[in-house]
């Protein structure tokens, strides 16, 4: 048996109250923030050719004009996890049907003027809507002409248009303008974020973070990492390798990623790699091959940890038992 807990460096900001008419948002997916899913992007406040999201960090893409929230592998999205109205309204316009998976070269044109996917758009009046992205095939519930609550199911998180990760992108927007809902007035200050956002409850910022850890017998393909096929339930004593993965995302320049492994007689390694670029989405996997008949019998923990400028972003440990 696999057995993960984390622990996360957050940025919690005090909620300040929307202007009036302003709609007051909650967030689009039925989850815990941190735990089982995650911020992987915001919206680009930067107006050149690169990114930097509402506290001036690299946690964006150029013109990218919402929040994705994601889910750590397939299998959740396969398992299914609703999106959910962010504030009540009427619907806009919906769109089912468009498959899921994985953006790419291969499949752009497909999605040419349909990168949204399956998705939904609301009506709150005063000029303002909101829109869910990449919805699952087949899961959408509501049609046009429809009013919905807060927090009524619309569909569920899927990756269909152009996603490359399961998740549901929010945008929001006023008078056909792009708001972020962190920082609507778009008056950034680096060292002082906006306390007047549009949330009920601003979502904590991560500043990158560890989005699974787990054992295999040999390193992993990424895609079995992204779909959370490549974690072991269970390994056998005489297993040919140990092998310890952490799944990540939000890396910079120069973050290091450490890995320790440890098993019934103490350490078994403890090795720690420095990325040479940023990556918004990436794993590390070391391990150590058999040597003798059999690993010794007992309980193995392998613990992740993202650390930046000398701090720790976040880490998260995995158990299994050999027999």
């Amino acid at each position: 048996m696999i057995r993960a807990v984390c622990t996360a460096f957050t940025l919690t900001l005090a909620a300040g109250m929307p202007a009036a008419g302003d709609p007051v948002l909650t967030p689009p997916i039925d989850c815990d923030l941190g735990r089982d899913c995650f911020i992987q992007q915001y919206v680009d406040h930067d107006p050149g050719p690169g990114a930097s999201d509402y506290l001036c960090a690299p946690l964006s893409y150029d013109e990218h004009t919402g929040t994705d929230f994601g889910l750590p592998t397939l299998q959740q999205m396969q398992a299914g996890v609703n999106v959910l109205a962010s504030a009540p309204g009427t619907v806009k316009g919906a769109r089912d049907g468009m498959v899921d998976r994985a953006y790419s070269a291969a499949n752009a044109e497909q999605v040419t003027g349909r990168e949204c996917g399956n998705g939904v758009v609301i009506d709150h009046g005063e000029g303002w809507e909101t829109q869910y992205c990449h919805m699952k095939k087949g899961s959408i519930t509501v049609r046009s002409g429809d009013t919905v609550q807060r927090g009524a199911v619309l569909g569920q998180v899927g990756i269909s248009g152009r996603a490359q990760f399961p998740h549901v992108h929010l945008s929001v927007r006023h008078n056909g303008e792009t708001i972020d809902p962190f920082d609507p007035d778009g008056d950034i200050i680096c060292d002082a974020p906006d306390s007047n956002t549009l949330w009920r409850a601003p979502p904590a910022y991560r500043a990158g973070g560890i989005l699974d850890v787990g054992f295999s017998d040999g390193i992993p393909a990424y895609d079995d990492v992204k779909s959370g096929r490549a974690a072991k339930a269970a390994l056998p004593a005489d297993a040919p390798a140990l092998v310890v993965y952490g799944y990540a995302f939000g890396g910079q320049l120069g973050d290091k990623i450490r890995v320790v492994l440890t098993g019934p007689t103490g350490n078994v390694l403890d090795q720690t790699e420095t990325l040479e670029k940023g990556q918004a989405q990436f794993f590390r996997a070391v391990g150590k091959r058999l040597k003798g008949a059999a690993w010794p019998a007992g309980s193995y923990a392998g613990t992740v940890t993202l650390i930046r400028d000398g701090r720790q972003i976040d880490t998260r440990r995995a158990e299994i038992t050999l027999r």
